[in-house]
């Protein structure tokens, strides 16, 4: 089976990733190298950070130029397998 059949994007393309997790310090800059691991080329001073309401938890937005669907998988299971990880939309 071909990318085409298992995909609808066409790479290589801007895709946005959502990460939710606690409100803790090192949250943010840990995402971060995550994502640089499967995405060399992303420019952290993109990032966008929202805290929820009560202040529990941060939601952080990274958009990265996505080369393959291989790489946006590994992406999202290392990032869902992190311990300071609750949500990857």
């Amino acid at each position: 089976m071909t990318d085409e059949r298992t995909t609808l994007l066409e790479f290589p393309c801007e895709f946005p990733i959502k990460i939710m997790g606690a409100r803790v310090d090192a949250f943010a800059q840990t995402v971060i190298e995550v994502v640089l691991r499967h995405a060399p080329d992303f420019d952290p001073a993109t990032v966008q950070m929202r805290p929820s309401a009560k202040g529990n938890y941060l939601a952080i937005t990274c958009t990265l130029n996505a080369s393959s669907k291989a790489q946006l998988d590994a992406l999202y299971m290392e990032l869902s397998s992190h311990p300071m990880v609750k949500v990857v939309l």
